[in-house]
């Protein structure tokens, strides 16, 4: 398998098959184009709780599995908002910890599933659900990125702390809590919310520069009701 990352503001990751039984697979509606030699299966990829299970992450309850029938076949996965397509080798990793929505598409290879917050304050309070993705496997997956990708290996001990919306993933290796935003003043003038997301090293940590929910809505007050 091959791929390319084409477009820069809505960018898409083109998959070409070398060889007859390659697939990729994605959430239902996750392909932008693809030519003839490839046979498309829908299924929940592991069964129906892990379906549902996807669902409170973010994801649909069904997966659309595209499989090459011939070599050079290719297809294509567009990302959903302006921004990048990150690609990541999982089997290099340790696994990541995602938010829901940052999954494309992956290998077969690729295990995409949900896990829970170490303290329910993080998942209840953190804005982005209770509920995180855990990506293991071997194989390349490839994570949408809302505006521009940063960065940041943190050291041990080290202290990042960020707006929720923009964190992407991060090593199973960091520890991720939920700071309150201290001060009155702060917490009603501040703009940023009651809470910070709390990240502690070792290890990467991804982030987005577009909090999306944070751009939806201001889009949503413009919006005239009658």
């Amino acid at each position: 398998m091959k791929y390319r990352i084409v477009g820069s503001t809505m960018p898409a990751v083109e998959v070409v098959f070398d060889a007859p039984g390659e697939s990729m697979y994605t959430q239902s509606g996750g392909m932008a184009w693809m030519s003839e030699g490839i046979e498309m299966n829908t299924n929940t990829n592991g069964g129906l709780l892990k379906g549902v299970g996807r669902m409170f992450a973010g994801e649909s309850l069904f997966m659309a599995n595209y499989t090459a029938v011939r070599p050079g076949a290719s297809i294509a996965f567009a990302s959903t908002v302006a921004g990048e397509i990150l690609p990541i080798n999982i089997g290099e990793t340790n696994g990541l910890i995602c938010q829901k929505g940052a999954f494309l598409c992956a290998e077969p290879g690729v295990n995409l599933s949900i896990t829970f917050t170490k303290k329910f304050s993080a998942g209840f309070f953190g804005g982005e659900g209770f509920i995180l993705q855990d990506i293991t496997g071997n194989g390349m997956v490839f994570l949408e990125i809302d505006g521009d990708k940063v960065i940041k290996d943190l050291a041990p001990g080290e202290v990042l702390k960020v707006d929720t919306g923009n964190v992407v993933g991060f090593d199973k290796s960091v520890t991720y809590e939920i700071e309150t935003v201290k001060g009155m003043k702060n917490i009603f003038f501040g703009g940023e919310g009651l809470f910070l997301t709390k990240l502690i090293g070792p290890g990467r940590v991804i982030l987005q520069t577009q909090n999306f929910n944070e751009f939806a809505g201001r889009i949503a007050r413009m919006i005239p009701s009658r």
